[in-house]
């Protein structure tokens, strides 16, 4: 299946970022707790998302691909 980018490049770096530290940071300050678990997925999620170029959620808001100009 291939999808059209509709993330940005420099949305996809603060994702990728973003999603790095909310997991780090949850696991280190939350501990492996379900809570913690829980926001290192939302992290690990936000960071996928990222590297894809492609949100689901997005997409389901309405976002538009971005036309790539390569």
């Amino acid at each position: 299946m291939s999808y059209r980018r509709n993330v940005g490049v420099a949305e996809r770096w603060v994702r990728v970022l973003g999603g790095a530290l909310v997991a780090a940071c949850s696991l280190s300050q939350v501990g492996l707790t379900p809570l913690g678990i829980a926001l290192a997925a939302g992290g690990v999620l936000a960071a996928i998302t990222g590297l894809a170029g492609y949100c689901p959620a997005c997409a389901m808001a309405g976002r538009r691909p971005i036309e790539d100009s390569v």
